[in-house]
């Protein structure tokens, strides 16, 4: 029987958004939200949160979940997801991973249960989360003008002789334990994505968008 777990890295130092993990949203902490929606999914077995910070330890295990000890050197700053990613795949059986991240609180099971079918089926090894983003013209700071970006003034194209675009909105990664161990990434081999809407794609990784999380969910605009 395929075993399929969800992995939340939760470290205690995040420098944006001061202790975000477990800030409090609309009366959750905010890892509540991705492990009610992993306990609420049709596949996932198991729950863990790997994180080096006590109280986050106390918090996920109030939430049922289970706590994988982060080395305290794969929780700096400068450490990669992946090298948190690899670090419990040594440890921890399973067959797939639904690594979830904290500041998508918007993250339906639905959303995670799309993903993990694509990649149960053989399709995928690997499967990401995505919003679609339509054209808009981009600019570059240069010196002290702003310069565009992939098309000119005189020839500014029109959004709909554009094409549309897969963004990752980094709400989940799902993938295979092989594919993860042998290529040491978190998506390898053949990889699909997830369509997620864009009221549901937005992350917390600045205050501001710490208050627009708290808008979001206290009115419902997310459902």
């Amino acid at each position: 029987m395929t075993k399929i777990v969800s992995l939340t890295l939760s470290r205690g130092g995040s420098k944006g958004v001061p202790r975000k993990n477990i800030a409090d949203i609309c009366g959750k902490p905010l890892v509540a939200y991705v492990l009610e929606a992993a306990k609420e999914s049709k596949y996932i077995a198991e729950r863990y949160v790997s994180t080096e910070d006590l109280e986050i330890k106390n918090v996920v295990r109030s939430l049922g979940a289970k706590v994988i000890d982060r080395p305290k050197e794969l929780a700096t700053d400068s450490a990669k997801c992946e090298d948190a990613l690899l670090h419990f795949a040594e440890n921890v059986d399973f067959d797939i991973l639904c690594f979830i991240q904290t500041t998508s609180p918007l993250v339906l099971p639905s959303d995670l249960d799309c993903g993990i079918e694509k990649v149960m089926s053989g399709e995928y090894d690997s499967v990401f989360s995505t919003t679609l983003e339509t054209w808009i013209p981009k600019w570059i700071q240069a010196g002290d003008i702003v310069k565009p970006v992939n098309w000119t003034l005189k020839q500014r194209p029109r959004r709909q002789q554009m094409p549309e675009l897969l963004i990752e909105n980094g709400a989940f990664y799902i993938t295979k334990r092989e594919h993860l161990l042998k290529n040491r990434l978190r998506y390898s081999g053949r990889i699909g994505s997830v369509e997620m809407p864009l009221k549901r794609s937005f992350q917390i990784d600045t205050p501001d968008e710490l208050e627009l999380i708290r808008a979001i969910i206290k009115n419902g605009v997310h459902k």
